[in-house]
């Protein structure tokens, strides 16, 4: 079974994007002329509906010039108010959940926002098997309770 990667707009992933998506020229009132500049792919990005309030406050792409544009806080999230519109590269992106590491602090694996592990550590995937056997993705806890239990068998979980 495949948990639906759900994401949590932290916006972490967001704040590096502004050397990515560039804005070549505003064609509405909140219509945008765009590149995706990884891909040279051109898209028109329209401000969802119900984040034009928060959209209209600058100051966050101006205090954090290489964030994408598009990105605002609202409360403690950090939302992308062109969700609908994002290009592929974005709603493509899965983010990284876990960083597992050893207590010499090696990094020994990742897991993202579908609770997959990536990893060549043959004993932290054995840990990590017998945690997806244990602890089902069906789990309203899932995350919490795998990464309980890898800081059980010795790893370090960030």
């Amino acid at each position: 079974m495949n948990v639906t990667f759900t994401c949590r707009q932290c916006g972490t992933c967001c704040m590096s994007l502004g050397d990515y998506i560039i804005i070549d020229k505003q064609i509405g009132p909140y219509e945008f002329a765009c590149e995706s500049v990884s891909t040279g792919t051109e898209f028109i990005a329209c401000v969802d509906e119900d984040k034009r309030e928060i959209f209209c406050d600058r100051s966050f792409p101006d205090n954090h010039p290489h964030a994408c544009r598009f990105l605002r806080p609202d409360g403690d999230l950090l939302r992308c108010t062109i969700h609908n519109d994002s290009p592929a590269q974005c709603k493509f992106y899965r983010c990284v959940i876990m960083r597992i590491t050893a207590p010499g602090g090696n990094v020994l694996g990742v897991v993202t926002g579908t609770l997959h592990l990536h990893s060549d550590d043959r004993m932290l995937r054995a840990v990590w098997e017998e945690a997806e056997k244990n602890i089902p993705e069906s789990f309203s806890d899932a995350e919490e309770r795998r990464q309980r239990y890898l800081v059980e068998h010795g790893y370090l979980v960030t």
